[in-house]
């Protein structure tokens, strides 16, 4: 009666170990995919906000030299100090003015421009190394925001 126990606990012996390394690596890929989806949902809530806010503040009449080109740097780097200089997140800002094909529209209003906002969001791991193993994440999550408005009248926003 004994050996046959003890036969049978050692056929049993290790099953949980190696039911444990077959189901690791996939809990750690979602348990870091999850980490990932959180951190981005998060950029993008502060991103939403701040890319309103910081082109409101800074792209509708700019202080200082009244150029395009001073206007996005100063919201592109309103935005980036919003999102806390993270090495995962880039942001992008671009001007453009607005056409229309109704000439009536645009004598109405000459000065509206469209401001792009642009976060790109490169999920960790970016480069991974395991026992000679290298893998890249090849891609990056983009996320856009635009917002039009008139450059040199406060409060017309479109």
């Amino acid at each position: 009666m004994r050996g046959d126990a003890l036969r049978r606990l050692s056929r049993e012996d290790g099953q949980m170990a190696v039911e444990l390394a077959v189901i690791l690596p996939a809990v750690i890929v979602v348990a870091v995919t999850i980490a990932n989806i959180m951190t981005f949902l998060g950029y993008c809530a502060v991103f939403d906000r701040a890319s309103l806010d910081a082109v409101i503040a800074h792209g509708v009449s700019p202080a200082g030299i009244q150029s395009d080109l001073s206007s996005v740097d100063a919201v592109e780097s309103s935005i980036e100090e919003a999102l806390g200089g993270s090495a995962a997140v880039s942001v992008e800002v671009s001007a453009a003015p607005v056409s229309s094909s109704s000439s009536f529209l645009v004598s109405l209003c000459p000065h509206l421009v469209r401001f792009t906002c642009t976060m790109r969001f490169v999920p960790w791991p970016r480069h991974l190394s395991i026992a000679g193993v290298v893998m890249d994440a090849p891609f990056e999550i983009v996320h856009t925001r635009s917002l039009v408005v008139d450059r040199y009248r406060p409060g017309v926003v479109m």
